[in-house]
């Protein structure tokens, strides 16, 4: 309660003679009270989603970690509910931070699995996520080559320099990289040569409905043919149907994610 108050002393005193910024303030507030204190107890976990292969047997090829919180009323909320409030704070270091230790320790835990948890560009500078990172592959060899990093487009944009130097000081460990919502994001064509992304996952806004819209098989059949020329491979998120499916492997889609092959779940 006394992190809810203090959260909305913070509010701008302006945003009090606008109801609508007031609003928006007072849920800020009231999302970073609710990620510090779950922070604090404890009550952070990751969910798993798999992205199997577009073949016909739809083979596991790894699983994606993803970050959920457990409020005081044991409800679980989803990244997608706390991240964009708190992504460019302290609380979203945090955050990184607590995420690549729960999937070092699951890697430990399970030598069959390969996980894939995102990363903001802004965490790599961060001196305590690096030292969980450094630790867990300095402790576990092998490790980093069942562990994969998903940088968002606009985020491996903001600061390409410093995510290419970081690909570069991974790949003698194994890591794996993977440009998330390719496609709907900042990336020039001409800096993929210099990153070193092993997969790119496009953008689910294209994968919707992509059986019966020509616009969006278009985009993704170019997206596909750009990724390939590159040698990544290409995993396509958000299918939720099986003529989606189809459709992909069809014009050289490898993976697949999405409901449609299982929604993210705290058991493997």
């Amino acid at each position: 309660m006394q992190n809810a108050t203090l959260g909305r002393a913070q509010i701008d005193d302006d945003a009090l003679f606008d109801p609508l910024r007031y609003a928006m303030a007072s849920r800020d507030a009231d999302i970073m009270s609710m990620v510090r204190d779950a922070l604090d107890d404890g009550r952070a976990q990751l969910a798993f989603q798999p992205v199997v292969t577009a073949d016909a047997q739809h083979n596991i090829a790894f699983h994606e970690g993803l970050m959920r919180l457990t409020d005081e009323t044991g409800r679980v909320i989803p990244a997608g509910h706390f991240m964009p409030s708190i992504e460019e704070s302290t609380l979203g270091r945090q955050i990184d931070c607590v995420t690549l230790y729960l999937a070092l320790r699951h890697l430990r835990q399970n030598e069959e699995m390969r996980l894939s948890v995102n990363l903001s560009a802004r965490s790599i500078g961060d001196g305590e996520w690096r030292r969980i990172l450094d630790r867990g592959l300095m402790d576990h060899v092998g490790l980093g080559e069942r562990l994969i990093f998903e940088i968002s487009e606009s985020s491996a944009m903001m600061l390409h320099e410093n995510v290419m130097r970081f690909m570069w000081e991974m790949q003698p460990k194994g890591v794996g990289f993977a440009l998330d919502g390719f496609g709907a994001g900042l990336t020039a064509f001409r800096y993929l040569k210099d990153f070193y992304f092993d997969l790119v996952k496009i953008d689910k806004s294209f994968v919707k409905g992509i059986d019966h819209d020509p616009d969006n098989q278009v985009l993704v059949e170019a997206l596909i043919a750009v990724a390939h020329q590159f040698e990544m491979f290409v995993v396509a998120d958000g299918v939720e149907t099986e003529a989606e499916a189809s459709f992909l492997k069809g014009i050289g889609a490898d993976c697949l994610q999405g409901y449609f092959f299982g929604v993210p779940g705290f058991e493997l």
